[in-house]
């Protein structure tokens, strides 16, 4: 009878200690499930910018080789589209203008034939071949160039003239002294290509900004979109820097502004938004806003939209499914309808 209590108040005690383990181990798997997800971020200047990747993960391990791998697509990006490099693919296209067509690699066809399909809907208001015209300013030094040379340099200026062989992957500039130049929309096709590399490594939730190009995918860790903020073009102060500000997921926005690179001469603002027309600065807004679902358009759009003007880019934002930001000349502002109930401008703006 002894016996027979001892082995049962050993199976007991077994019993007991297997429950405690199997304990242990459930708390240990929920609180790895349950691990607290986290904003990630890192900085690094390329692009001649400075970019920022935010990225929502439940480890710094996994978060920091992701944004690794999105910096080093951006790098590759760099190398291929710098305007100021000679090793670049876009420089040996340049100087290849008129001469022969040059082989590149598949991002910096794709990209060029987005600058085309953007030329295309802005009726040329957006033309990456202002290369010619946008050499001959320097908004630090305040460097303007002559009337007769802006008007000898416009007959370079015309993205028809970009002619690209899909199947031999070749781009040729039809005449000779053209120049390429993707500075208004290699940012917002670089955030796209980022935003593609983290969502590669698992990335579910983030937010990379080139300078002024910004793209958004999934919800904060407070399941809230990322909030976004738009410049105040003439800002009193710095508390009145942001004028406006947007929640974005899963879309890209871009502002193009006449407050970036300038200089003002004899009373007249001349900035870095040439309008391809003219050589010249475009006059008709201060600021342009614009959200769509990739960053290369909105990138791309805001530059085209400035030069058209108001009315004419309200009009084009509309036909696009774009909303956006513009404002004028004189200060004033309008939005798409879309926008309505979803912005929020600060003051009585």
């Amino acid at each position: 009878m002894k016996r027979e209590f001892q082995v049962q108040r050993s199976k007991f005690q077994v019993h007991c200690l297997l429950a405690a383990l199997c304990c242990i181990l459930i708390v240990s798997l929920l609180s790895c499930s349950f691990k607290k997800d986290q904003i990630y971020r890192k900085t690094m200047i390329l692009m001649d910018t400075l970019i920022t990747i935010n990225v929502v993960s439940d480890s710094s391990d996994k978060a920091s080789k992701a944004m690794d791998r999105a910096f080093d697509e951006i790098g590759k990006l760099d190398k291929l589209l710098n305007f100021f490099s000679s090793s670049s693919e876009l420089s040996m296209i340049n100087r290849n203008a008129g001469i022969s067509a040059v082989k590149v690699s598949p991002e910096t066809l794709e990209v060029i034939e987005d600058a085309i399909f953007v030329s295309e809907k802005t009726g040329g208001a957006f033309d990456s071949t202002i290369g010619p015209e946008i050499s001959l300013w320097d908004f630090h030094t305040r460097k303007m160039p002559d009337d007769k040379t802006v008007k000898e340099r416009l007959p370079l200026v015309d993205y028809k003239l970009i002619r690209i062989d899909r199947n031999k992957s070749t781009v040729y500039l039809e005449k000779k002294g053209m120049l390429i130049d993707l500075g208004a929309i290699a940012k917002g096709y670089a955030a796209d290509k980022a935003v593609e590399e983290l969502k590669r490594q698992g990335i579910t939730s983030g937010l990379v900004s080139c300078a002024g190009d910004i793209r958004a995918f999934g919800l904060k860790p407070d399941g809230k979109p990322w909030k976004i903020g738009i410049k105040n073009p003439r800002p009193a102060n710095k508390e009145d820097e942001i004028m406006a500000t947007v929640g974005l997921s899963d879309m890209a926005i871009s502002t193009s502004g006449d407050y970036e690179r300038f200089f003002i001469s004899n009373g007249r603002r001349y900035h870095h938004i040439l309008d391809p027309k003219t050589g010249y600065s475009a006059e008709g807004c201060r600021s342009v806003t614009v959200i769509a679902r990739y960053g290369f358009q909105t990138d791309a759009f805001s530059t085209g939209v400035f030069v058209l003007g108001p009315r004419k880019g309200m009009e084009l934002l509309r036909q696009m499914g774009f909303e956006g930001v513009i404002v004028d000349k004189d200060g004033g502002i309008e939005t798409t309808p879309g926008l309505k109930g979803r912005i929020e401008f600060k003051g009585n703006n």
